[in-house]
């Protein structure tokens, strides 16, 4: 008689994009994640009529989990104009009117926290700025002020500070923004960390603050909360984070109990190997940080959560049962239909009809030129 195992029987079984699945005890209705998009529509921080419509509109769209723009933890310190803030308690009714409205699609949602950095024009005369040393940032040329270790301290409370408010906000998880040139990035990297004391130099000293903010945001929410940080597999730059660095951080997270990884890549310095690669106009251009994510994957057993060009089922369903990636994260593809995964799991497999032009960010708010009003 054949006998087989259950561990053979679920290796037998075909993964499907629409399996509900669990990040620690954040329940999905499917795999597909709304990846963090500045949306430039937040007043003074808080979410506007205008931007809760946008989350209405994703949250029915289809989407298993919402990942918000990135929100401020510091009331002095933001990267872009519009965008939302999480730095004090007057954010926690607004934002509980948000997860609310998102839970009754039967939708989950994350709140993404970041802290800016260098890396940015706005405002940047009117404000200190922190970095891990005073390089200037090779896309905008602004210098920051290089961190003591008083501002490290203070930096790791704000973000377990957010992470509590989110928690009380209703917030299913929190996410910790380490990717795309922003400050926490930038301490991995040694074209901007040059420091020689315990936070510079080798790789276990430059994730250092990562791992310190990760503890201090566990600690502070509990151990049943869903974390996740998102991060870059390289910045692709030179002098910049390398991918070997990037799988080191993720096995150390992944021993200190992260969540889930999402894996991104690129800085604006990186050009057109940045996060948001245009003209991805055939299978071959979609997916362009897999093979990193993939491997990360492979070597922390966290969940991981692919982005970058992702804009047909089939190459996700292809990679979702070749590799250990187990969640896809989109962003331009639903700014330019958030009925996208309706449309998908009523059978309409066609293409996202987002142009991947790059052309979604205006000063009136960041929407598809396909959606703007003639």
């Amino acid at each position: 008689m054949l006998k087989i195992t259950v561990g053979e029987v679920f290796e037998k079984m075909t993964a499907t994009l629409f399996d509900r699945i669990c990040i620690n005890r954040m329940k999905l209705k499917n795999r597909l994640v709304r990846s963090a998009t500045w949306e430039n529509m937040a007043e003074a921080g808080h979410p506007t009529d205008r931007l809760l419509e946008v989350y209405k509109d994703l949250a029915g769209g289809g989407v298993g989990l919402i990942i918000t723009s990135y929100a401020y933890i510091t009331k002095e310190e933001q990267p872009n104009p519009g965008m939302l803030g999480i730095c004090d308690d007057s954010f926690l009714a607004d934002y509980r009117q948000l997860t609310d409205m998102v839970h009754s699609h039967d939708c989950s949602i994350v709140l993404q926290m970041a802290y800016g950095g260098s890396q940015t024009t706005y405002n940047t005369k009117d404000r200190v700025i922190w970095g891990p040393s005073a390089v200037p940032e090779a896309g905008t040329g602004v210098i920051p002020k290089e961190m003591t270790k008083a501002d490290i301290g203070s930096l790791v409370r704000s973000f377990g500070d957010a992470a509590e408010r989110g928690q009380r906000a209703g917030f299913d998880g929190v996410q910790i923004h380490a990717a795309h040139g922003y400050l926490l990035g930038q301490w991995l990297s040694p074209r901007h960390n040059h420091r020689t004391d315990e936070y510079g130099g080798s790789i276990e000293n430059r994730s250092r603050l990562i791992l310190e903010v990760y503890d201090e945001v566990r600690r502070r929410v509990g151990p049943d909360y869903a974390v996740l940080i998102k991060i870059n597999c390289q910045d692709f730059v030179a002098g910049g984070t390398e991918f070997p660095d990037t799988l080191y951080v993720c096995q150390q997270l992944a021993k200190r109990g992260i969540d889930a990884i999402e894996i991104s890549g690129g800085i604006l310095g990186a050009k057109e190997l940045c996060a948001f690669r245009p003209k991805i106009d055939c299978e071959e251009k979609e997916a362009y940080f897999a093979p990193y994510a993939a491997q990360v994957a492979k070597a922390t057993g966290v969940a991981v959560i692919l982005t970058g060009g992702l804009r047909s089922p089939q190459v996700m369903e292809r990679i979702l049962n070749s590799t250990a990636i187990r969640y896809f994260a989109m962003s331009r593809s639903l700014l330019a239909e958030p009925d996208l995964i309706n449309r998908w799991k009523a059978g309409d497999l066609r293409l996202s009809k987002c142009l991947y032009c790059n052309q979604c960010r205006s000063p009136q708010g960041n929407v598809c030129i396909l959606n703007r009003p003639k």
